[in-house]
């Protein structure tokens, strides 16, 4: 039922876990690799020194050839071999001498004979063995001796438990990682440490950021960060300059609609004052309903004015613009036509619609039919507006043939635009001087906001109307039919 946060992460450890982890994975993965190396290391020097034993040994074989051929030690050498065995380390060394035919010359029997390897007389070689049920290091050579049929060459084997080599792989092990943990913790606190001290310029970026005033939208020095957040620097500064020119136009706005709002509100007191002195006075009825006339004229003003800033609020939502639907251009303006026809017929003007009836298939667009209704009823209050008496205001709806845009027109008999003031006209509170006519100046800037959400093009042009008048003027707005856009 209740979500779950995300946890707010620290810059400072999240820098530290991606340098510490992979150590903490590395650390025993040189520790492994430590001791592979540590044993060759450890192996060398033996292994030397096993097969010069091996070779001392079998240059003392006697290989007798005359009468009986077979392999002898001289008198003495066994009892010699023996003890130098013993004098390396008493009971970790153990040889062994085969003769022609594989017998056991002298030595220790339980040596095992190499099997299903190619003999090289002369030749040292090493391996790994067992010798009662311990492992050993073996160094063995075949002799390079004259054979007949059935026999083979003779064989000296010199075999060293592992012991000693252990031993000095341990040392060279403890030699290497003892050392590292005391290097390995003072690593971390000085990574620490200098982690701290980089990340010092950006504790003072946010201290002169918190140090601000609110109304302070200035940007901030971007020579005063370090390189690495400069990117972020000018994405802050550029958000701050929106939003400084966000506030500003929202100041402008708000001063332009007090202002707006003041004149029809006190008119509204002053005809409520002029009504009551009337009334105290005891003035003629005809007064009092002209001052009574005036009340209900600049509170209907007030009440426009009051709507068009709602209306044009409620066009700059961005999150209502997110909210999409079809919209079918068509039965919309059908009925803001038939909403003003009451209005026109008041001031003697011809509005009409031309474009598809409700009948006829016609393609739809994406956006919010709330903001599209709003921006047609612009549309026609403006032309009903500034269109004479015996003028026309046409609505029209056109559908492009190749099935891009969905258009929309509006077309009046007024005394048009000039082409100098087409782009002022949809500024908020602009009205054009000379035209007497009244007005909140919010109308076409409420048009341009939707417009502009639903990623409509809008043209202003001189129109061609059919009975007299003015130039006129033609708004054509473009809509995609893709779908709208956020501006």
């Amino acid at each position: 039922m209740f979500a779950r946060r995300p946890e707010q992460r620290s810059l400072l450890g999240e820098i530290l876990d991606w340098m510490l982890a992979p150590l903490l994975l590395l650390w025993p993965m040189s520790m492994g690799l430590t001791w592979v190396v540590a044993q060759g290391i450890a192996n060398r020097p033996y292994d030397r020194d096993l097969g010069e034993l091996a070779r001392s040994v079998a240059q003392r074989v006697v290989v007798h050839t005359d009468v009986v051929r077979e392999v002898r030690l001289p008198p003495g050498v066994s009892a010699l071999v023996a003890d130098v065995l013993r004098g390396e380390d008493a009971g970790a060394m153990y040889y062994q001498v085969l003769g022609l035919r594989g017998e056991l010359v002298a030595g220790d029997r339980n040596l095992r004979v190499p099997v299903d390897e190619r003999i090289e007389p002369g030749v040292l070689k090493f391996r790994d063995d067992t010798m009662l049920e311990e492992p050993v290091r073996v160094a063995y050579l075949w002799l390079a001796v004259p054979l007949e049929a059935r026999e083979v060459p003779p064989l000296v084997q010199v075999a060293e438990t592992l012991d000693r080599r252990s031993r000095l792989a341990t040392e060279i092990i403890k030699g290497v990682i003892l050392p590292q943990f005391v290097i390995l913790p003072l690593a971390v606190v000085l990574v620490w440490l200098a982690l701290a001290r980089g990340l010092a310029p950006l504790n003072a970026l946010q201290n002169r950021i918190r140090q601000r005033e609110a109304h302070d939208l200035s940007p901030i020095a971007e020579r005063e960060a370090p390189e690495e957040v400069t990117p972020l620097v000018r994405a802050i500064n550029e958000l701050l300059a929106r939003l400084d020119h966000s506030m500003s136009a929202q100041k402008h706005f708000l001063a332009d609609a007090a202002h707006q709002l003041k004149t029809p509100l006190a008119g509204l007191r002053m005809q409520a004052e002029l009504a009551q002195r009337e009334i105290d006075a005891g003035g003629d009825a005809r007064s009092v309903r002209r001052s009574l006339e005036q009340i209900a004229l600049s509170s209907q003003r007030a009440a426009h004015m009051v709507n068009q800033l709602l209306a044009l609020a409620r066009a700059e939502d961005r999150e209502q613009a997110l909210r999409q639907q079809d919209v079918d251009l068509v039965p919309l303006a059908i009925e803001t036509v038939e909403d003003f026809v009451p209005r026109a017929i008041d001031k003697r003007i011809d509005l009409g619609y031309e474009g598809p009836s409700l009948a006829d298939a016609r393609p739809t667009l994406q956006g919010q039919p709330v903001l599209v209704r709003e921006l047609i009823r612009n549309l026609v209050d403006n032309a009903l507006q500034y269109t004479p008496p015996g003028g026309a205001v046409t609505v029209r709806v056109l559908v492009d043939p190749f099935g891009q845009v969905a258009v929309l027109q509006v077309e009046d008999t007024g005394p048009g635009i000039p082409a100098a003031e087409r782009e002022l006209v949809f500024q908020p509170f602009y009205r054009a001087l000379g035209t007497n006519v009244d007005g909140s100046g919010l109308g076409l800037a409420i048009v341009r906001e939707i417009a502009t959400q639903h990623g409509a093009e809008i043209d202003v042009e001189d129109a061609q109307p059919r009975t007299g008048g003015g130039p006129g003027t033609r708004f054509t707005v473009r809509f995609p039919l893709g779908g709208a856009r956020a501006a």
